[in-house]
């Protein structure tokens, strides 16, 4: 079984209720929500949330593989990890540690099933444990206290020689249920990327 679990709060330092906001004419959540009822492979897509608010709006969207966890308060404070409501959920559901978890950001709408698909196919077909989403980075990066950390000023390469580098971008992980109890981590083992578009 293939399980997505997008964790949603109705606190937010920055925006309340952020995920539910507007975009593109739908509540945030809807993309990745619409994307993930589009993968074939994805057997069901839980919203775990604490907020009435935000089950109504998932419910209104109507997907087939849909489901709404209520998520408990303690584990959803501003200082809660997202691993604290990962593993929460799965102690209280009937999935086996042999299950793919994917761990998916309700904030990278531009995430399509067809990036789903093919992390998923990585994931299955590659000697790893899990699995990152990643957009490629050629930046040049400097600290607060003026120090290169990636590079040598004083031998400044053209950047199509710049050895490659990846930036985490957020939009999915990919565990397997038993990886994740055993690491209490979204990551384990031997990493695999999902090279992404830069927009997402």
């Amino acid at each position: 079984m293939i399980v997505a679990f997008v964790p949603v709060r109705c606190g937010s330092k920055g925006i309340p209720l952020k995920n539910i906001k507007s975009f593109c004419g739908k509540p945030l959540l809807y993309w990745v929500c619409k994307a993930l009822q589009e993968t074939p492979k994805v057997d069901e897509v839980v919203v775990a949330t604490d907020c009435d608010e935000i089950i109504d709006v998932t419910k209104s969207f109507d997907f087939s593989k849909l489901k709404i966890y209520k998520r408990q308060a303690e584990n959803a404070q501003d200082e809660s990890s997202t691993e604290s409501v990962m593993i929460e959920y799965i102690g209280q559901s009937f999935i086996q540690n042999n299950d793919t978890f994917i761990l998916v950001q309700a904030t990278s709408p531009f995430t399509k099933a067809t990036h789903f698909s093919e992390a998923i196919d990585q994931f299955n077909n590659s000697e790893i444990d899990s699995l990152l989403s990643v957009t490629p980075n050629h930046q040049f990066l400097w600290n607060s206290k003026g120090q290169s950390l990636n590079y040598d000023y004083r031998n400044r390469q053209r950047r199509q020689e710049f050895e490659k580098q990846f930036a985490e971008n957020g939009a999915f992980y990919i565990n397997s249920v038993g990886g994740i109890l055993l690491s209490q981590n979204r990551l384990v083992g031997k990493i695999g990327l999902y090279v992404m578009p830069k927009y997402t």
